[in-house]
């Protein structure tokens, strides 16, 4: 594997995702050397242990295959989905582990920002991010990857209800209480963060 670290064409990522949901294992291959470095690099920021983000990396590529075939192109682009995945894997193993981590939120939330970057886009577009939208991210981070990815498939991908339980392959009252639950979280969070 050479060192050129090329940009990653969403375009193509998408095409291997979407072999790899048809249980294409060679597509899965490509698309697993095009992103693991930069997934891995993101998994570290996280968890700051080389054999912890090993882990975790590997954990969310079984996922990640698992789940290609549930991929859907229009709520999020490919790595957005992978990031994503591998950052709720970094959060579940930190909430587990008996040294849970002190994660330093400004730093979390600017490296996450530029790891989810679009490359066009410059370090002054990536830093306006509202201290409230900074906050609202913090907040979510600490929900239940579950309940997390509810919230966001109702709030970020305004889907109903039904839409979030067919997606999430959950009754729609499970749902519901999950996004109620969460939506108390949240509020607690954000009036908590805003006395500190």
């Amino acid at each position: 594997m050479s060192n050129d670290v090329k940009p990653l064409d969403p375009q193509q990522l998408k095409t291997w995702l979407l072999a790899a949901g048809k249980r294409d294992a060679s597509a899965f291959r490509s698309l697993y050397h095009a992103t693991s470095p930069k997934l891995f690099g993101f998994a570290l920021r996280i968890l700051h242990k080389r054999e912890l983000a090993e882990e975790v990396l590997q954990e969310s590529f079984v996922a990640i295959w698992n789940n290609a075939a549930n991929y859907q192109s229009h709520l999020a682009a490919p790595m957005t989905w992978m990031a994503t995945i591998v950052r709720n894997k970094a959060f579940d193993h930190l909430r587990r582990s008996d040294d849970a981590v002190e994660i330093d939120a400004e730093q979390f939330d600017s490296e996450v920002m530029n790891a989810l970057q679009d490359p066009q886009a410059t370090p002054i577009e990536a830093l306006q991010m509202s201290s409230d939208a900074k906050a609202l991210a913090w907040c979510m981070s600490a929900l239940e990857a579950a309940h997390r990815q509810v919230v966001a498939l109702a709030y970020y991908h305004d889907l109903s209800h039904s839409e979030v339980a067919e997606q999430m392959k959950l009754p729609v009252g499970t749902v519901k209480t999950w996004i109620r639950r969460s939506l108390e979280r949240l509020r607690t969070c954000l009036a908590k963060r805003e006395q500190a």
